[in-house]
C-alpha cells in the first residue's frame, strides 16, 4: 500500500457507484476519482441544491464524467426505500456509504432514533439492504462503509441504542462508528456463508478537514467551538483528497479482503492508506448478530437471499 495515491484508481469503466454524501467533502472527493477514472456515478445526497451543484461542479472538473444527483436522505426511512425503488441500473458494482454526522446536541430522525445512530448506522444498513440484490446479481461487487478512528471511543450498548437513557455526543458518534464497523463485520460473515462474491469492507479517513467537525457547534450556535474547528482543520487535519483516499482504497485496490479496515497510516490520522487498527469489540459475533437483529427489527429491511451466520 505504499504511497498509494488516487493515480493508482484501476480504471473503472463500465462499472456504477453510489456515493452516499457526496456533496462535499471526502464523499465528494470518492465520487469524483472514480467518475475521473470512468465509472458512472450516482451522487446520493439529502439536499437537491446542493447535491446538484455538487454534480456541475464534478463535471467541470472531469469533463465527459457519468455523474447524476439522487435524493437520499439517510434519517428518513421512506426516502431509504424510494432510493432503492428508484434505482434503475442493471448493476451496481459500488456502494460507499460515506454520509455521515458527528457529536450534534440530541436530535431525532424522523422514524424517531438518535441522529447519530439513525443517520450513520441504520440509514446505511438499511440502504445497503435494499439495494444488496443489485450488488449480489454484480460479479465483484463491494460494499464500503465509512468508520472513524474514534469508533474507539466507546462499544455500542444493544440496550439502549438510541441513548434515551443517557445521552453524551461524543459516546453516541463513537458508538455509532463502532455499529459500521460491527456491521461491516456481520456482512462480511453473511456474505461469505451464502457463497457470495461481494465484499464487505470499512475506511476511514483520520483527521480530515471537512465540515463535518464544525456542524454540531454550528446547530448550537456555539460560534468559539465553531472557530476552533475551523482552526484545527485549517491546522492540523489533512486535506479532503487525501482523506478519501482509504475509502478509495478500500472500493477499487485489487486484494482487499472482506471485513478489511482501512485508514491512513502510520499513526491513523493521516498518511498513505493502510490496514487500520480496530477495536477488538467490533469483530465480536455474538455483538454483531445481535446488532443485525435489532437493526432489521427497527427498520424493517430484511437482507433477502443473505444466508445468517
Amino acid at each position: 500500500m505504499a504511497a498509494w495515491t488516487a493515480h493508482d484508481i484501476p480504471d473503472q469503466s463500465g462499472r456504477t457507484a453510489v456515493v452516499t454524501g457526496a456533496n462535499s467533502g471526502i464523499g465528494y472527493v470518492t465520487a469524483r476519482e472514480l467518475a475521473r477514472r470512468g465509472a458512472r456515478v450516482v451522487l446520493a445526497c439529502r439536499s437537491e441544491e446542493r447535491g446538484g451543484a455538487a454534480v456541475g461542479r464534478l463535471l467541470s472538473e472531469v469533463p465527459g464524467a457519468h455523474a447524476e444527483f439522487r435524493a437520499l436522505d439517510l434519517g428518513d426511512l421512506a426516502s431509504v426505500r424510494g432510493f432503492a425503488e428508484a434505482y434503475d441500473s442493471a448493476r451496481l458494482d459500488l456502494l460507499v456509504n460515506n454520509a455521515g454526522v458527528m457529536a450534534l446536541p440530541y436530535r431525532r430522525t424522523a422514524d424517531g432514533f438518535e441522529t447519530q445512530f439513525g443517520v450513520n448506522h441504520l440509514g446505511h444498513y438499511a440502504l445497503t439492504g435494499l439495494l444488496l440484490p443489485r450488488l449480489m446479481e454484480t460479479p465483484g461487487a463491494r460494499v464500503v462503509t465509512v468508520s472513524s478512528g474514534l469508533h474507539a471511543l466507546a462499544n455500542i450498548d444493544i440496550g439502549d441504542l438510541n441513548s434515551e437513557r443517557t445521552y453524551r455526543r461524543w459516546v453516541a458518534y463513537g458508538r455509532s462508528k463502532t455499529a459500521n464497523l460491527l456491521f461491516t463485520h456481520e456482512l462480511a460473515r453473511r456474505l461469505a456463508a451464502t457463497g457470495a462474491d461481494t465484499v464487505a469492507a470499512a475506511a476511514h479517513p483520520g483527521y480530515a478537514s471537512t465540515n463535518l467537525q464544525s456542524a454540531g457547534p454550528k446547530m448550537e450556535g456555539r460560534r468559539s467551538a465553531e472557530r476552533f474547528a475551523a482552526l484545527a482543520n485549517r491546522l492540523v487535519a489533512q486535506p479532503a483528497t487525501a482523506g478519501a483516499l482509504p475509502t478509495l482504497y478500500a472500493a477499487t485496490a485489487p486484494g482487499v479482503r472482506p471485513d478489511a479496515f482501512i485508514g491512513p497510516g502510520p499513526l491513523g490520522w493521516r498518511g498513505s492508506p493502510t490496514r487500520s487498527w480496530r477495536a477488538t469489540w467490533t469483530r465480536n459475533d455474538v455483538a454483531g448478530e445481535r446488532l443485525w437483529a435489532a437493526s432489521e427489527g427497527l427498520t424493517g429491511v430484511r437482507y433477502e437471499g443473505l444466508k445468517s451466520t
